[in-house]
């Protein structure tokens, strides 16, 4: 076998290991990744080859360290994901910047964002499974929060608790504005 083979095969194997350790399906992946549901797939199967920032994408997504992908290593008592690390949900509403704070595999069951909105910025959201609610706290500056017909208005420390099982949305005024989100039971 040809090294190049094995260290493809070996790296698709830890790519694959890594998301099933975290119990995380392939669109969850996906998702905290911002590669493709094919491309993770085709990765895993070792029908494609990844680029340096996919390979990058995949490994702060599913939280294993890029340097031991094909040498596994014993993981840290204490798991810190580093400012300039965490990954970013890219493509999702205008002006505002998403950042996973929350681990791989507490996809589904609680996931937590920290929002930054740009001036007039605003995250608009479908429903998500049913049941699924979110928790928003503002941590600098004002925003409108709406779920369904409800709409209140917060302030930086206030939190607001609304279902997101229905349509709802996130928008800033005039100035930026910064929140962590807390989405429990997608």
């Amino acid at each position: 076998m040809n090294p190049r083979s094995d260290i493809h095969d070996r790296l698709a194997a830890s790519l694959r290991e890594a998301r099933r350790a975290r119990g995380l399906s392939l669109d969850a992946v996906a998702k905290l990744s911002g590669v493709s549901r094919s491309m993770v797939s085709q990765i895993e199967r070792g029908e494609s080859s990844p680029t340096v920032a996919t390979l990058w994408n995949l490994t702060q997504a599913l939280q294993v360290d890029f340097a031991g992908l094909l040498e596994p290593r014993p993981a840290p008592g204490i798991e810190v994901t580093r400012a300039t690390a965490a990954p970013v949900i890219a493509g999702r509403g205008t002006g505002v910047r998403i950042r996973i704070l929350s681990p791989a595999e507490a996809v589904g069951e609680h996931e937590v964002y920290d929002l930054s909105f740009q001036p007039q910025g605003a995250l608009v959201s479908d429903p998500h499974g049913a049941g699924c609610r979110e928790h928003l706290t503002v941590i600098d500056g004002t925003l409108t929060v709406r779920s369904g017909d409800e709409e209140q208005a917060l302030s930086a420390g206030d939190t607001a608790r609304y279902a997101a099982d229905r349509p709802h949305e996130i928008r800033a005024g005039d100035a930026s504005a910064r929140a962590i989100l807390i989405v429990q039971g997608s």
